[in-house]
């Protein structure tokens, strides 16, 4: 279960406003952290606390393909981003380091800056607790949710490795 409170962005959040190019030269993840939504929200990092959710409308992580984005929202302590729609390839590069992603237009239309969210990944249900509505998204399939609970692709391969 995730729980945390809401930032919110618009349409067509591209991974240069996730994470400035400028950073591209970095892989510590602390330290994109440090500079995850700067160029959008320059409070961001400031406000952010572990277990946040940020939310937008359509198109986030759209751009680049490089996994910086979803790496920098993780670290930062971004526990999952809810969306009206996420560019596949960041789509598929959040699943592989652990990041959950959740599409629920409805969700999005009906939460607010600063609402307190709760989400079961397991359900794909999403309630806004602030407003008292629930709303669902599809829930990943049995081997997405592996790689989420593991926290990676990486680690979710090391560990049936061991098997």
């Amino acid at each position: 279960m995730l729980k945390g409170h809401v930032f919110k962005y618009g349409a067509n959040v591209d991974t240069d406003a996730i994470i400035p190019a400028r950073y591209l030269n970095v892989s510590d993840p602390y330290e994109l952290s440090r500079h995850c939504m700067e160029d959008i929200d320059l409070d961001f990092v400031k406000r952010v606390k572990p277990g946040d959710i940020i939310v937008a409308t359509t198109n986030f992580g759209c751009g680049s393909s490089r996994e910086h984005a979803p790496i920098a929202i993780k670290a930062s302590g971004v526990s999952a981003v809810v969306a009206k729609s996420f560019a596949r390839i960041f789509f598929r590069n959040a699943i592989n380091i652990g990041l959950p992603l959740l599409e629920s237009p409805e969700a999005v239309d009906a939460t607010d800056i600063g609402d307190e969210l709760e989400i079961d990944l397991e359900t794909g249900t999403i309630r806004n607790l602030t407003k008292g509505k629930t709303f669902k998204a599809a829930p990943y399939p049995e081997f997405m949710s592996g790689i989420i609970n593991a926290g990676g692709l990486i680690d979710y391969t090391r560990e049936r490795l061991k098997k």
